[in-house]
């Protein structure tokens, strides 16, 4: 087992063991007093997963019941989280018991938010399922649901009590979310970690993923702890996504998965600021030669009008501003705020 010590507001740890699932009651068991967990999970991971951990919490003496909702970005909605209190509230949920989300960065973002609101605040744990999930959305305790302006524009900061990472889950996922989860995996070489980056272009990221989860969140760790409340540092975590939820808005939340589309915008916002002489020469093309090895797209189909218009109601815009994340070359990167009146001119539209 590996293990991930967080030491925000909340401290907690992330740990990271094959068949953990099969533990997880014995590992939630010494961190809380509460009698009933809730699992949360979406229509695909529950009929995989669920019995297992709903039988490992029971064995440690909790009170189980399960919550299941449509897979699929199309669920990230307030009317779900109402569907969940109402769960909650029938199975006699008090601020002593603990939700558990088991799934990925969807079922994640919706559990933790319902958590962080219901009954002003109760205790969740993490168990993601998917790759993005396991080494981005779970941890840093950012929660939340979509408007139809935009991703996550309501949500909370509340940090999980608890991690627990099984590499085994990703076995039953299917290639294009696994390829999904690459894209935020490159991120982190790209914002952070040169040595990763090379990592993943000497190797096969399938071989090597116990490594490449430790690493990242790791990296997101370090990152979460300088600025857990997202006013500084934790912005370079966007790199890619300004462009990514603009490419995800454009495609109704459709076509693309989110790591494809932060792929695609971090690629398209590379090329751009290379050839404004605001990142090394060859960065982009790296950057690409690694997307491309790992099946995820380098463009979108769209123009920058467009991407650029979609950016308006992004959720890192700061009033007349938007913070960009620009790679100095791979493994550093820094905040460039853009006036969205200079947008015509810096993009060339």
């Amino acid at each position: 087992m590996r293990k991930v010590e967080v030491k925000t507001g909340r401290s907690y740890d992330i740990l990271i063991e094959h068949n953990i699932l099969d533990k997880a009651g014995e590992y939630i068991r010494p961190l809380t007093k509460a009698i009933r967990a809730v699992i949360v999970s979406d229509s695909n991971v529950a009929p995989i997963y669920s019995n297992r951990v709903k039988a490992s919490l029971e064995k440690n003496g909790f009170e189980t019941s399960l919550f299941v909702f449509e897979a699929g970005e199309a669920s990230k909605r307030l009317s779900t989280i109402e569907k969940m209190y109402t769960h909650f509230y029938e199975h006699d949920l008090t601020r002593t018991d603990i939700v558990v989300a088991l799934g990925g960065g969807v079922t994640g973002d919706m559990a933790g938010f319902a958590a962080a609101s219901y009954l002003r605040g109760i205790d969740f744990v993490q168990i993601p399922t998917s790759l993005l999930a396991q080494v981005d959305s779970s941890v840093g305790g950012k929660t939340g649901v979509d408007l139809p302006g935009g991703k996550n524009l309501v949500g909370a900061f509340w940090q999980p009590r608890l991690v627990l990472i099984d590499p085994e889950t990703l076995n039953t996922l299917p290639d294009v979310f696994f390829t999904d989860g690459l894209g935020e995996v490159v991120k982190y070489g790209c914002i952070r970690s040169r040595s990763l980056f090379e990592k993943l272009e000497r190797e096969n990221a399938r071989d090597i993923i116990d490594e490449v989860i430790y690493e990242c969140v790791s990296i997101k760790r370090d990152v979460v702890q300088n600025d857990e409340r997202d006013t500084g540092e934790r912005a370079i975590l966007n790199f890619g996504h300004t462009f990514g939820h603009a490419l995800e808005k454009l495609n109704n939340y459709t076509v693309l998965t989110h790591g494809e589309a932060v792929a695609a915008g971090a690629a398209i916002l590379t090329r751009i600021s290379e050839n404004k002489g605001l990142t090394e020469k060859g960065t982009s093309q790296c950057l690409e030669a690694l997307l491309k090895k790992y099946s995820l797209p380098t463009d979108s189909g769209f123009s920058l009008a467009e991407i650029t218009a979609a950016t308006r109601g992004d959720k890192k815009s700061t009033g007349k501003s938007i913070n960009f994340i620009l790679l100095k070359n791979i493994g550093e990167c820094y905040i460039y705020k853009l006036k969205i009146e200079d947008f015509g001119e810096f993009f060339g539209i």
